[in-house]
């Protein structure tokens, strides 16, 4: 899916605060608001909605390339 970003203004000293912290608990503000994205979009999203949103962003398959494979038997007559 295509990314975004969000601002949001904060206090710099709480920030700092935050940054420090979290760092001591080997995370990152970056990776807290994604936690915190991911919940809000559970809790307000309906479930329905959520499955059509992730269909449409799981990866397509790749092209199968142009030549068929051959069957076992098929294999034996090319020999």
């Amino acid at each position: 899916m295509r990314k975004v970003t969000v601002s949001v203004q904060v206090d710099a000293e709480k920030l700092r605060a935050i940054q420090f912290y979290a760092g001591r608990k080997d995370s990152t503000v970056e990776s807290e608001l994604e936690s915190c994205v991911e919940k809000l979009y559970e809790k307000y999203v309906p479930g329905p909605t959520r499955e059509y949103i992730e269909s449409i962003a799981a990866p397509a398959r790749p092209p199968r390339s142009g030549r068929p494979v051959p069957r076992p038997a098929e294999a034996q007559h090319e020999q």
